[in-house]
C-alpha cells in the first residue's frame, strides 16, 4: 500500500514500537494520528517528526483504561476526519505496570483485559464506519504470543492472580476478537489481522517487568508495517502473526463457542448492541 495521503490511527503511539511505527509512516507521507496519555512525550514526537521534513502527526490525548476515554478519543477523531484507512490497536500494559497486583479500571473491569482488549474492541466499532469507508483499510492488532485461556467462570481473574496471567488473557481476547470481526466484515474491503511483533523489544513496557530487552523496536516496528501496508497480505484476514510469518494462536482462538462467549460478555461491559 503507498501510505501517502493515507490516514492512519495508531494508538499507544507516542512510545515504544507505536512511536517508531507513527514515525515511519509520517516519513511515507501518511497523516498519522497519534495517541497517548503523555502531552509531553507526544509534543517531542510531533516536534521529531517536522525536524525530519515530514507533515506533523495530529496528536488525540486520551486514556484508554475508561470506557469514556475510549469513547472520547473515537469522537474526537470522527469529528475530523470522515475515513480512516489504517487503524493500528497498539495500547497496552504489562503484566508489571503500576505493580503486579490485581488492579481495575474506572469502569471496574479488570485493568489488563480493559486496557489491552476492551478499549480496543470498543474503538474498533465505533470507528468502523469511518475504516469502512476507506476501504480497502487494514484493522492491525498488536497481540502477543502470550497466551492465556480465559476461564469464563472468572473472566476478570479474582481468584489466583498474576499479571502474566491477565495481560496474556487479554492479548488472547485480542487475537479472538481479530477472528471474529474479520468474520463479520467479508466483503467490505476492510481487513483484520494480529500479531505479535517481536520478543521483549527494547521498551518502557519490557523494561518495567525487570525484563532484559530480546529485540529492538525496529524490528516489531517492521512487522506491524508488514500488516499495516504489505501486498502479500493485501487479501489476508482473521490471521495472526509471529512477527512476518503467520502461525496459529492459542487453541480456544478457534474455538467458535469461546468466541461467541466473549463477544457477548464484550458487547455487555461496553453497552454496544448485539
Amino acid at each position: 500500500m503507498d501510505m501517502r495521503g493515507k490516514t492512519v490511527l495508531i494508538t499507544g503511539s507516542t512510545d515504544g514500537v507505536g512511536r517508531y511505527v507513527a514515525s515511519e509512516l509520517a516519513r511515507q507521507g501518511a497523516h498519522v494520528l497519534i495517541h497517548g496519555r503523555d502531552a509531553v512525550r507526544a509534543k517531542a514526537l510531533v516536534h521529531e517528526i517536522e525536524a525530519r521534513g515530514h507533515a506533523a502527526p495530529t496528536f488525540y490525548q486520551a486514556d484508554l483504561s475508561s470506557l469514556a476515554g475510549a469513547r472520547h478519543l473515537a469522537d474526537a477523531v470522527k469529528a475530523g476526519h470522515n475515513r480512516l484507512d489504517v487503524f493500528v490497536s497498539n495500547a497496552g500494559i504489562g503484566s508489571q505496570n503500576s505493580g503486579p497486583q490485581r488492579q481495575e479500571s474506572a469502569d471496574g473491569v479488570e485493568l489488563r483485559f480493559a486496557v489491552n482488549y476492551l478499549s480496543g474492541f470498543l474503538l474498533a466499532y465505533l470507528l468502523l464506519p469511518l475504516i469502512k469507508a476507506a476501504a480497502p483499510s487494514r484493522i492491525v492488532n498488536v497481540a502477543s504470543l502470550g497466551q492465556q485461556p480465559i476461564d469464563f467462570e472468572d473472566v476478570m481473574i479474582t481468584r489466583n492472580y498474576s499479571g502474566s496471567r491477565a495481560y496474556a488473557q487479554s492479548k488472547l481476547s485480542q487475537i479472538m476478537f481479530t477472528i471474529d470481526l474479520a468474520n463479520e466484515l467479508k466483503g467490505t474491503g476492510v481487513t483484520v489481522n494480529s500479531l505479535h511483533p517481536a520478543t521483549y523489544m527494547n521498551t518502557t513496557m519490557v523494561r518495567a517487568g525487570g525484563i532484559t530487552p530480546m529485540s529492538t523496536v525496529e524490528q516489531g516496528g517492521a512487522a506491524i508495517l508488514h500488516l499495516v501496508q504489505g501486498d502479500d497480505v493485501a487479501d489476508k484476514s482473521g490471521l495472526f502473526f509471529n512477527g512476518m510469518h503467520e502461525m496459529k494462536a492459542n487453541a480456544q482462538a478457534y474455538d467458535t463457542n469461546a468466541r461467541q462467549r466473549l463477544r457477548e460478555i464484550s458487547l455487555r461491559l461496553t453497552g454496544l448492541s448485539a
